[in-house]
């Protein structure tokens, strides 16, 4: 498939250079008015650097594991060799790189291995982080402690505004500081 995409791209710089030499040669009665400023140009050139370029989703971003087991691997491709096994539905990770059905992640440890995206699920999940923390009634250290959940915890991410997210621990809906949590950015909000 990369060959296929590389020989449409040749293709089609063949057939249009000519014509964007030719456009380039003309003046142009309206120079400073049709060409972007330089910042908007550098901007939508980060914009595209920050997606995937197979899926055209942000990059990076954290998702899921879809199933009770998934084999990681040390490349992109079925024919690497398995290098963990992962044995946790809804564990958080982060991908990182792609490469057309295959998403390069790192886990919390900072493991990195590729994973066929069938395997991944966009449901969101975060694990507690640190040492020992509260879950509240309200997002209010003074509200309520419903329980407390070791370090790995695994929670269901609901929804996430400033300083405070609500999650869902063994069917317990609460609130949680944001930063005791893994497997969220520290400017994501969401509902």
């Amino acid at each position: 498939m990369p060959l296929c995409r590389f020989s449409i791209a040749l293709l089609c710089a063949v057939l249009l250079l000519p014509a964007a030499l030719a456009a380039a040669d003309k003046p142009s009665q309206h120079a400073s008015a049709a060409k972007p400023p330089a910042s908007a140009i550098a901007a939508a050139r980060a914009e595209e650097a920050q997606k995937g370029p197979d899926s055209g989703l942000p990059m990076p971003r954290f998702v899921s594991l879809a199933s009770d087991k998934v084999n990681a691997r040390t490349g992109p491709g079925s024919r690497y060799p398995i290098a963990w096994q992962y044995q946790r539905r809804g564990l958080p990770v982060e991908v990182v790189g792609e490469y057309e059905y295959w998403r390069r992640f790192r886990d919390r440890d900072g493991t990195e291995t590729w994973v066929h995206k069938n395997l991944t699920s966009g449901k969101r999940y975060a694990l507690v982080d640190g040492t020992i923390r509260e879950l509240f009634k309200k997002a209010d250290a003074n509200s309520e402690v419903l329980l407390s959940a070791e370090p790995g915890v695994q929670a269901r991410l609901r929804k996430c505004q400033e300083a405070w997210c609500q999650v869902e621990i063994a069917g317990t809906k609460g609130w949680i500081p944001r930063n005791h949590l893994w497997g969220l950015y520290a400017s994501e909000s969401f509902d």
